[in-house]
């Protein structure tokens, strides 16, 4: 294994002191606590608290700022952040209209997430939360956890963010939040394996000829392993998912993200993105928002997510909303 770090252990502590020196006026770290928070957030909007465990940079800190989130927690690689870490969040965000969670749907984020707000509303806190649950390729799954939350979790902190930073009140930003869950849809696929620090080696192995379709975004195993086609081939299979699944029509109005899941060449991304528009234009489905880049990684996995949020005239003006954070531009 090769890899540009110090210690293993040491990677989540000094590359959330690396975040907040490279933006030192408008983050800042909760002491202890590998949880960043804004300098510049107005206490009177909702603050809006996501996070999971590290390693799909630049989520989630990398949307901490004006527009978006308040507050993002690192656990560490893939693992989910505790409690304690999710509530030293909340006081550090303590807001007069109240917090809201936005937790992506994996057991260990659902649980912490969900018992730091109780905890937080034994101390009369007002907390609510959603849970974001946009992985296409198990919209068949039959377990009790459903479907995982990915990349499409990004522009659901977008139009969020977008909702709090106009001062809305804590019921409004989550219906908004809810809104965009029921919108949004992700699908995604690998080409390899990632390597976790701590492991030292690939978690799984695929043949020179085999790319896995929907695999997750901590090397979860996908819906199929498939052999090799060119790009628009696979681009038009998990497209056409997430319209299906969406219910988009001739004549609606889309966002899109193409997301990197961390060792796929920004070349290949366009390349991918030519083709959503294409299929999108053929449909008459009209894109009013695309981003192409890494969002939300899977450390050094070579691969893609596609991710469509279908728009109603709220969430189009939200999307394109101006934000300022380190990931993400508007």
């Amino acid at each position: 294994m090769k890899k540009l770090i110090n210690k293993v252990e040491n990677i989540v502590d000094e590359m959330i002191q690396g975040v907040v020196l490279s933006a030192p006026t408008k983050l800042a770290k909760v002491d202890n606590y590998n949880v960043v928070y804004s300098k510049t957030f107005n206490k009177n909007n909702v603050a809006l608290i996501s996070g999971g465990g590290s390693g799909h940079e630049p989520a989630h800190a990398g949307y901490v700022g004006d527009g978006m989130l308040t507050a993002a927690v690192a656990g560490s690689i893939f693992t989910s952040p505790t409690p304690d870490m999710v509530q030293a969040a909340i006081n550090a965000c303590d807001s007069t209209k109240g917090t809201l969670l936005i937790i992506k749907n994996y057991t260990g984020d659902v649980m912490n997430f969900q018992m730091a707000a109780d905890m937080a509303k034994m101390e009369n806190k007002n907390v609510d939360f959603v849970i974001v649950a946009d992985d296409v390729s198990l919209i068949h799954n039959k377990a009790d956890t459903g479907m995982r939350g990915i990349a499409g979790t990004v522009l659901v902190h977008k139009v969020t963010g977008a909702k709090a930073q106009i001062g809305a009140s804590l019921a409004e930003v989550k219906a908004v939040a809810e809104k965009a869950i029921k919108n949004v849809g992700t699908y995604g696929i690998a080409l390899d394996a990632c390597i976790v620090p701590a492991i030292g080696h690939k978690g799984f192995t695929l043949a020179d000829d085999e790319a896995e379709m929907g695999l997750g975004i901590h090397g979860e195993p996908g819906v199929q392993k498939v052999k090799m086609q060119p790009v628009d081939t696979f681009v038009t299979q998990m497209t056409e998912a997430i319209i299906n699944h969406l219910q988009i029509q001739s004549g609606d109005k889309v966002a899109v993200l193409v997301n990197g899941l961390g060792a796929t060449p920004i070349m290949e991304l366009y390349i991918a993105n030519r083709k959503v528009h294409e299929i999108c234009k053929s449909k008459n489905i009209n894109v009013v928002s695309c981003h192409v880049g890494n969002y939300m990684t899977a450390i050094d996995m070579p691969g893609l997510s596609i991710s469509l949020m279908k728009l109603d005239s709220e969430l189009e003006q939200l999307i394109k909303a101006p934000c300022d954070t380190l990931g993400f531009k508007a």
